[in-house]
């Protein structure tokens, strides 16, 4: 696939991925509230978050393949309607009635009731996450349209995109949560958000052809013509090994899975039980948690733009990755206490570790996949992400109703171990190619 900018502009995929996380972002501060007024705990908020990664873990890989055969925006249409669906499920659940269906009660557990509301919202994010490959195939996208002196830089203007959205979300869903209808219109605005994105990606994002085969065939050998049995000596681009084997195949490939799954895994842990610990220990209510998080992206939106590329002219990949996991690791730690000032120190410190190592991290993984198999990597990827998102989901809400804020240094111990494995990062003279 081509690699120039000069035909293909970055601009309207930022865009796209900026509305993406805003539709996304603006129902963060208030969706614990609705699945607690709806009858649910910790453990069925953290079961509601794994519910998107779970089926994302069925769609993503099949979408990343196939916008590495058919196309990537064809792809990221297809992903962004499911999108768009989803969000007038999540309408639905706020015209149906509160009835209990069931209840549960237990130690392990926690209480909780199961509503008609609650199953439609587990309807919704279903149909969100088995369409879920535009996070993927747009870091293919990238990948294609990127030369490889601009890599890190534009995975991290990527980035930025992505948190303007979390800076925004929050903070508009605080603003609109506050009017009579109150969650409804946050979760208007997000359909409206995601119909915007639909639009960009129809009229403001050009294709990108799959890859055409221009290699010569050998001339066939004198066997071959007297009908002798040989091995062919040559292999169709088409016809290449594109499996799991051929990815962990490749240079530092299995490395980078396993902290792409850690870093997942930590930070699940903490979108699992953060919620919660703020509404039910530090008693905030949604603007509260919409300026935590709002202040959070700010922050990693400061550090991904001047930081980074400041950072990354001096730093080597490694150092950034490590050292980013270990500034990330102490952010964690600091949740532990309820004093608001550390909680808020612990949210620069996230900001400034995932600032620095994720970026970094993204471009290394597609510098490591290659041209060919650049979407299959990507899609594994985040099928493997979305794995570590449903146990960590799952896990933090089970483990916040047994453990309450120690939850918090397990994600930090998860993330010690993704510094770990990045030091053992071998630089690559040159994208690996397949």
């Amino acid at each position: 696939m081509t690699s120039s900018l000069n035909k293909f502009s970055l601009a309207p995929l930022l865009a796209v991925n900026f509305v993406g996380t805003l539709g996304f972002s603006i129902v963060v501060p208030f969706l614990v509230i609705l699945v607690t007024k709806w009858g649910g705990n910790a453990v069925v908020y953290g079961v509601l978050a794994a519910t998107y990664s779970f089926f994302q873990l069925f769609g993503a890989p099949v979408l990343g393949r196939l916008s590495d055969r058919i196309g990537r925006r064809k792809v990221l249409l297809f992903s962004q309607l499911g999108t768009l669906l989803s969000w007038g499920v999540f309408l639905l659940a706020f015209v149906l009635p509160t009835n209990v269906l069931a209840t549960v009660s237990g130690s392990f557990f926690g209480d909780f009731a199961i509503t008609l509301p609650l199953l439609v919202l587990f309807l919704a994010r279903a149909a969100d996450g088995l369409t879920g490959g535009n996070v993927s195939v747009s870091n293919a996208y990238l990948a294609d349209v990127t030369h490889e002196e601009d890599r890190s830089k534009n995975f991290g203007r990527m980035a930025i995109s992505g948190n303007l959205g979390f800076i925004i979300g929050p903070a508009l869903a605080g603003l609109l949560g506050a009017t009579l209808l109150g969650e409804v219109l946050p979760v208007l605005a997000a359909f409206g958000i995601s119909a915007a994105a639909l639009l960009l990606i129809q009229f403001g994002l050009k294709e990108v052809e799959p890859v055409a085969i221009t290699e010569n065939l050998e001339n066939p050998s004198a066997c071959e013509l007297f009908g002798q049995e040989q091995k062919p000596g040559y292999r169709l681009d088409c016809e290449q090994p594109d499996g799991l084997g051929a990815m962990l195949a490749l240079p530092n490939i299995p490395g980078l899975l396993m902290i792409n799954f850690l870093v997942m895994l930590g930070f699940s842990f903490f979108y699992a039980a953060f919620p919660i610990y703020a509404v039910q220990t530090l008693a905030w209510k949604t603007i509260d948690i919409g300026v935590y998080f709002a202040v959070l992206s700010l922050f990693m939106v400061v550090v991904q733009g001047p930081l980074l590329a400041w950072a990354s002219s001096r730093l080597s990949d490694r150092v950034l990755m490590a050292g980013g996991s270990v500034v990330l690791c102490l952010g964690f730690v600091t949740l532990f206490s309820e004093d608001t000032a550390l909680i808020y120190a612990g949210a620069v410190l996230i900001a400034s570790g995932n600032g620095l190592m994720w970026p970094t991290f993204m471009s290394v993984l597609s510098k490591s996949a290659g041209k060919r198999l650049q979407g299959a990597v990507q899609g594994f990827a985040s099928s493997a992400g979305a794995v570590a998102s449903i146990l960590g989901l799952i896990g933090g809400g089970v483990a916040y109703v047994r453990f309450g804020a120690s939850v918090f240094l397990i994600a930090a111990a998860v993330i010690l171990l993704v510094a770990v494995t990045a030091a053992k990062y071998s630089p690559l003279e040159e994208a690996a190619k397949s």
